[in-house]
């Protein structure tokens, strides 16, 4: 699976990154949830239907967005929108993206700089925008939250079955249900 069997031979599972960067074990322990229950279709992942096909999730940054093992290679799937933009052709060149601009490719600083204020990021938890970043929400600490990792990819799925297709700058009214 592009990789990703080989690099849990060397570390099953793990938190990168001041808890930026989470890769999934190969199977559910404790409160740590595994690559197989993280992409359960009963799960998270069918309330985004066609959006999530074909990928196989096996990390996230701070924010939720998955890094996912597609046909093409490595993508990243933004939560809030559906939509994967190619990062890596294995887990390799995506181990080498990451460690280049961790920065940006995990929210590090962010991560950073809660922790500071706020002590650690629980295991199973991200940081999510109070006002989605796909409607204008800054990258700062004033529009974070801690949230359960699956119910947050809940919460956005929501929202990316709402903006699925239309184009940048559109109006936009969020249905909450």
């Amino acid at each position: 699976m592009g990789g990703y069997t080989e690099l849990l031979n060397h570390k099953n599972g793990f938190y990168a990154f001041e808890s930026s960067l989470h890769v999934f074990p190969d199977r559910t322990f404790g409160s740590e949830v595994g690559f197989a229950e993280w992409n359960s279709q009963d799960s998270w992942r069918d309330e985004y239907g066609p959006l999530a096909a074909n990928l196989a999730f096996f990390a996230e940054d701070l924010f939720g967005n998955q890094f996912a093992i597609s046909d093409d290679g490595i993508v990243i799937f933004d939560p809030e929108t559906g939509k994967c933009d190619h990062l890596a052709s294995d887990i390799a060149e995506w181990a080498h993206q990451i460690l280049i601009d961790y920065e940006y490719l995990t929210g590090c600083r962010l991560a950073h700089e809660w922790q500071i204020q706020h002590g650690s990021i629980p295991s199973g938890n991200r940081l999510v925008p109070k006002i989605p970043f796909v409607l204008g929400g800054e990258y700062e600490l004033a529009n974070l939250r801690i949230a359960d990792s699956k119910l947050s990819m809940f919460e956005r799925a929501d929202i990316a079955k709402q903006v699925a297709g239309l184009p940048d700058g559109a109006h936009v009214t969020l249905k909450v249900e």
